[in-house]
């Protein structure tokens, strides 16, 4: 049936273009989108207006004919009669305009007998023939994964679906103007980078042949960043697009949008007081208070916990007096495979597994293990901890943040032991990045700093709980 539709339609094409009609024409220009007619009425109504808008449904009832008109979200009627449009425009309508096809209307803004907003049109233009039937708009798109792979569907289809992009613009606006207003600068950097770094995670390779070198996709834009505060800048942010060669679940995919921001002469605790500020601003402007999350609300009005990991897990049973052949034990009860044993890492990976589902409000879980990551600066009360924080909302690891390191000589050091593990087999060990050593020898001042989950941030303001739903085209594999 979809052939025989498809083949009709081409059929149509070249009879437009033998009557000298071009049915992809350079434009068709407008007096209004259809948007701004359907939030203020009564400024259009009586009025003459030039719309145009995808076809969703056309409805013959002899001389007359009622058309749904969409565009942007927004929905208005064309309403057809042969008496105003005249016979040869309304016979043209009946044969050679179809669901899905793009309209251009000129008439007068009026309501039907039903109340209908509707353009009552006297002349009409195809803006874009489409050579397919568009689904059948009750049931829409019912097979999710043709919903990721064909997202312009979903979009047509699919109201959630379009909002939630629109509210994932808004989000990436308000992150923008929060920062801006507090005197943040937004800088780039780049994207193939010689020695990635910045977070525990497997790259992509690439090669550049114009230099004969292999590069990489960065994992983060931390280093680069920070070599901008050694250069002066005192307030930076960046939001950026990065790869990592991982999994792909719910909460993962391997390109995806963070924003990381970097303050001078602040620590972690002026750090996490920016970040719920922003959460908090962003929600508000998205006039959101509680959000459903799977099984569970969320309440971005209350303040957000400060928790120790340390005390996290000790109420589980996990502390100081817990041996490391306890340790161990139970890392193979959790199937949690480490090329090489290491007290600090192993202690981040079982906080994961035992207390991550249990993080529901915001909360901020603070003073991990100094192993966790070579690039924050010692505790000032433990040097077994860093003065690291992730916030977590709705089970889920919104945001990691450092106060960070700028001791030249001590991050040499944690580099090198990052290179020591991975000569033992650590994949996501980071590189040693001389550059960025140089740089810190300048001199850089103290700093805290932060990423931020974009995509993750819009499930939770938004209510998804996979990835997929907030990211327009997410990675999927081949079709079979």
């Amino acid at each position: 049936m979809e052939r025989k539709d498809y083949l009709k339609r081409v059929e149509l094409l070249k009879e437009l273009r033998n009557m000298g009609i071009n049915p992809y024409p350079q434009s068709t220009p407008i007096t209004n989108y259809i948007e701004e007619i359907v939030k203020a009425p009564e400024n259009f109504m009586g009025k003459k207006v030039a719309v145009a808008g995808r076809l969703y449904a056309l409805r013959f009832h002899g001389k007359v004919a009622f058309g749904d008109l969409r565009d942007n979200g927004s929905k208005i009627q064309g309403f057809f009669r042969m008496d105003v449009l005249g016979e040869e425009q309304y016979k043209f309508l009946k044969k050679y305009v179809d669901r899905g096809d793009f309209l251009w209307i000129k008439g007068e803004v009026t309501r039907t007998k039903k109340g209908e907003l509707s353009v009552l049109a006297e002349e009409i233009k195809l803006a874009s023939k489409a050579l397919y039937d568009l689904p059948h708009e009750w049931f829409g798109i019912e097979d999710t994964e043709k919903r990721y792979r064909q997202r312009y569907l979903d979009l047509m289809f699919n109201k959630d679906a379009f909002d939630t992009f629109i509210k994932r613009s808004i989000i990436e606006k308000e992150i923008r103007m929060f920062l801006w207003n507090r005197g943040f600068l937004e800088m780039e950097t780049p994207v193939l980078q010689p020695v990635y770094g910045g977070a525990n995670a497997k790259p992509f390779k690439t090669h550049v042949n114009a230099i004969d070198r292999d590069y990489y996709l960065r994992i983060s834009d931390e280093l680069y960043l920070k070599r901008l505060i050694v250069g002066g800048y005192n307030k930076v942010f960046e939001i950026a697009k990065d790869f990592r060669n991982e999994d792909i679940d719910t909460t993962h995919n391997p390109e995806f949008t963070m924003i990381e921001i970097y303050q001078s002469y602040v620590d972690y605790n002026d750090m996490m007081n920016l970040t719920e500020e922003m959460i908090k601003h962003v929600a508000q402007k998205l006039e959101i208070e509680k959000v459903k999350f799977g099984e569970y609300e969320i309440d971005f009005t209350k303040p957000f916990r400060r928790e120790k990991m340390l005390d996290m897990l000790a109420k589980r049973g996990i502390d100081e007096n817990t041996s490391d052949e306890e340790i161990k034990a139970m890392l193979d009860e959790y199937k949690i495979k480490m090329p090489q044993y290491n007290r600090g890492l192993a202690l981040g990976k079982l906080f994961e597994r035992v207390c991550e589902e249990d993080l529901i409000q915001p909360v901020f879980v603070i003073d991990h293990p100094r192993e966790t990551t070579p690039l924050c600066k010692l505790h000032r009360k433990d040097n077994r901890l860093i003065e690291r924080f992730e916030l977590y909302v709705g089970s889920v690891e919104l945001a990691n943040g450092y106060t960070e390191l700028n001791d030249p000589l001590l991050q040499e050091k944690f580099f090198r032991e990052e290179v020591e593990r991975r000569t033992l087999g650590d994949e996501e060990a980071h590189q040693y990045d001389e550059d960025f050593i140089e740089a810190l020898r300048w001199g850089m001042p103290p700093m805290g700093g932060v990423g931020i989950g974009i995509d993750r941030l819009t499930m939770l303001l938004t209510g998804n709980t996979s990835i997929k739903e907030v990211i327009l085209f997410p990675i999927l594999a081949p079709k079979k």
